[in-house]
């Protein structure tokens, strides 16, 4: 019988039910086979043990009931991802436990690398099948660890870093290749050998430095636009100091090159037009990066105007720092070591995935395959929105944001390649690019004609609006993000950062809700033929017209901390109020890039297909107006959508989480109840197990014939006023006949 061994554990691959004498063998078996993998090859103390027992013990009935459920569903396997997902559970719940209890951070005994190493498992595949455990345990870890364990535990964030990092190292690969040599004259040093596994030093150190970005410089709201700066400055430090015989470019290509009038190569301008990045955000992370390079490193910094380096040579070197040892050859051992140390002492702080793996990637734990991207890229079948035009008829194409010629250091114009075929990378950068372009440089505050509107309603709103707009963002975006650790040291700068970061980022969102909603109320004012428009003083039209800008300057800039539908939750809105908006604010935004619009495409897919069903939502508020007749049934399940929390619970609620203080876990509550085999269901599959479904063909609005015997073209009449659909429910329709609540109901299941 063939044997599976993990470093001295024997385990028996053939190993089943039926090999056992009964139930209770195999389960003592699993049990000693899961404390001997604790002892001995985790070395786990007394206290992580007993709570990596306790967990296995609850759950163990779980592991049982879906023996076919992870990996290649062998026995063996199961057992191996079971082990993997209640080690790396506990070690994070544990960590975040100590941190809690004592303030601060506690060193970790083990990490996510040693556990995948000694259950035999890569990253690609542990993140695959994680969900399904955590479904499945949701409810035990919530009575072990509190009803913040999810929070807590970070598993979204971690595979969605984990997703970042993947495409991040392919496109520090590429850039690294296209700037330098894979191997030396003789071709002794390539950039991986396939045979020892061995990295090229200089493409290591790179790696290495960004990680110490990351680390030291970054704020915890990682985000992939910042991180790809991160590396295109590393990769400008590469180029001032990696030997020149090892460059892979000429210093005088003109087409890759800007020069200024002094004759030198302006090295950030020729990179921010190569990676479409910002060159005020490119010199700033160059600075960070020659901070850390002496804070770590302990090099000496000299102005580069006054080396005469042969790499620094028909380079423009004003603003520019030096490292004359930085690569040569005798120190590059000692440099690589001390930024090993540094991140090694990281890693035993917080248990993370040991991220020094993506130089080679080749190794092992990275696996092979690709993660859901839903979550971070921005992806989608193509809809009716991609080509939908605005209400002007801009010519502005939906592509992507208008391309300008590139300038260098003395205005003139260069010619810049035709750009190759989109990757996640060059996608956020572009989007970016659109946000920096369109989006920053207009005011924060409303235009003079937007002011002029929302002082012509009843009731004056300006103050209101700009006084809601700062709690909603605020909430959205919060100063410090808690949930992430930071070495202590750091902790006040790490604290700064992140205010940058989030005011940053609610400053894209408030110009952006402030232009698209001058577009709307202008064109709603011509449907109507008012100026007066009641829209502007309902609540939840401004809440999700806040949530829906906030998504898509999260969106573009891809963070791993701050994901969909964390908007729904710190704006108080429900996922059938955003599906309101989303089909107005992609046709009243002309300039915005076809990957935002795919990504609101696909978000409005997922609100409509499950989430708007989802007990709670005010989809069911709506559909007890539009059919009586099921408001009995909706009643007697508990379906309907509480009150939207006031401006002043959403401000309390984000003080609590961000502040200090107890979370209060949700604005709105969403009960959820597992099924026998642990399985989360939502309040439709639950309708349906209890075959009290509500038939969706049951709803159809008489008015939806009127619909289809019209000339007038679909997309109009699928576009009700938005004063309509954020009217209350009950209140008929301007054109009379029937009530917001059917016309929006109607209007819902055309879409269904």
């Amino acid at each position: 019988m063939e044997e599976f061994k993990i470093e001295g554990l024997v385990l028996n691959p053939l190993i089943s039910l039926s090999n056992l004498q009964s139930m209770e063998e195999f389960v003592k078996a699993l049990e000693a086979r899961f404390s001997d993998l604790c002892k001995t090859e985790l070395l786990l103390d007394e206290s992580t043990l007993r709570s990596a027992k306790v967990l296995f013990k609850e759950s163990k009935h779980l592991l049982l009931a879906n023996m076919s459920a992870f990996g290649s569903g062998t026995p063996e396997e199961v057992q191996r991802f079971w082990f993997a997902f209640v080690l790396y559970t506990v070690m994070r719940l544990n960590i975040t436990n100590t941190e809690q209890t004592k303030g601060e951070n506690s060193e970790c005994g083990f990490t996510f690398s040693h556990i995948l190493k000694a259950t035999k498992l890569n990253v690609a595949d542990f993140f695959k099948d994680f969900p399904q455990f955590i479904l499945r345990v949701g409810p035990i870890l919530r009575n072990l660890y509190g009803a913040d364990w999810e929070k807590r535990l970070e598993a979204k964030e971690m595979q969605a870093n984990f997703a970042h990092l993947s495409i991040l190292s392919k496109y520090y690969k590429c850039a690294f290749q296209e700037f330098f040599l894979t191997d030396d004259a003789n071709g002794e040093k390539k950039l991986v050998d396939a045979t020892t596994g061995n990295v090229s030093k200089y493409y290591q150190l790179g790696w290495l430095l960004f990680l110490a970005l990351r680390i030291h410089a970054f704020s915890s709201f990682k985000d992939l636009v910042t991180c790809t700066n991160g590396l295109v400055s590393v990769l400008a430090i590469l180029i001032l100091h990696v030997p020149v015989h090892f460059r892979n470019f000429s210093i005088h290509d003109s087409q890759r090159f800007v020069r200024k009038e002094s004759g030198g190569v302006n090295l950030i301008t020729s990179l921010c037009n190569i990676y479409s990045t910002s060159e005020d955000e490119l010199k700033r992370t160059v600075e960070n990066v020659n901070r850390l390079i002496i804070e770590i490193l302990k090099k000496k910094a000299r102005l580069a105007a006054e080396c005469n380096a042969q790499n620094l040579e028909n380079i423009d070197t004003d603003w520019w720092i030096y490292f004359e040892d930085l690569m040569e050859e005798s120190s590059l051992a000692s440099t690589l070591l001390l930024l090993e140390r540094d991140y090694t002492s990281t890693i035993q702080n917080n248990g993370d995935l040991d991220e020094r793996i993506f130089i080679n990637d080749q190794d092992s734990l990275l696996g092979s395959g690709s993660l859901s991207g839903g979550t971070m890229y921005m992806s989608g079948a193509k809809r009716k929105f991609d080509v939908m035009s605005s209400p002007a008829k801009t010519k502005t194409g939906s592509l992507s944001p208008p391309q300008t010629p590139a300038s260098s250091g003395n205005g003139n114009l260069i010619e810049v390649n035709a750009p190759a075929a989109p990757t996640p990378v060059s996608t956020a950068m572009t989007t970016a690019k659109w946000l920096r372009t369109f989006i920053s440089p207009l005011p924060s505050k409303p235009s003079a004609e937007m002011e002029h509107i929302l002082l012509s309603c009843d009731k004056a709103v300006l103050n209101d609006v700009i006084h809601r707009a700062h709690i909603i963002l605020e909430a959205i975006f919060p100063s410090s993000n808690l949930g992430q650790k930071c070495v202590a040291r750091s902790l006040q700068n790490k604290n700064l950062k992140d205010s940058i970061w989030a005011e940053q980022r609610r400053m894209e969102a408030l110009k952006l809700y402030y232009r698209v909603m001058e577009a709307m109320c202008k064109e709603e004012a011509r449907r109507l033929h008012a100026n007066n428009l009641t829209l502007l003083s309902n609540e939840r039209f401004h809440r999700c017209m806040l949530a829906c800008s906030a998504e898509l300057v999260l969106a573009t800039h891809k963070t791993v901390t701050l994901m969909f539908p964390m908007v729904l939750a710190r704006t108080g809105i429900t996922a059938f109020d955003l599906s309101k908006v989303i089909e107005s604010f992609i046709r009243h935004e002309e300039s915005l890039p076809r990957e935002l619009r795919r990504h609101l495409n696909s978000l409005e897919e997922r609100l409509l297909e499950s989430m708007v069903w989802e007990k709670g939502s005010s989809l069911y508020n709506s559909l007890i107006v539009a059919r009586p007749v099921l408001s009995s049934e909706i009643n007697h399940l508990g379906l309907l959508a509480e009150p939207m929390p006031s401006l002043d619970d959403v401000a309390i609620q984000s003080s609590r989480s961000f502040g200090g203080l107890p979370p209060l876990l949700y604005l709105h509550k969403r009960e959820t109840s597992p099924g026998l085999d642990g399985e989360i269901r939502s309040p439709k599959r639950v309708c349906v197990d209890k075959q009290t479904m509500l038939d969706c063909s049951s709803f159809i609005s008489p008015v939806k014939d009127r619909f289809l015997v019209s000339k007038t073209p679909k997309s109009k009449l699928l576009s009700p006023t938005l004063q309509s659909a954020f009217a209350s429910p009950n209140r008929p329709t301007p054109g009379g006949g029937e009530t917001c609540a059917e016309t929006i109901i109607s209007i819902f299941f055309s879409k269904v």
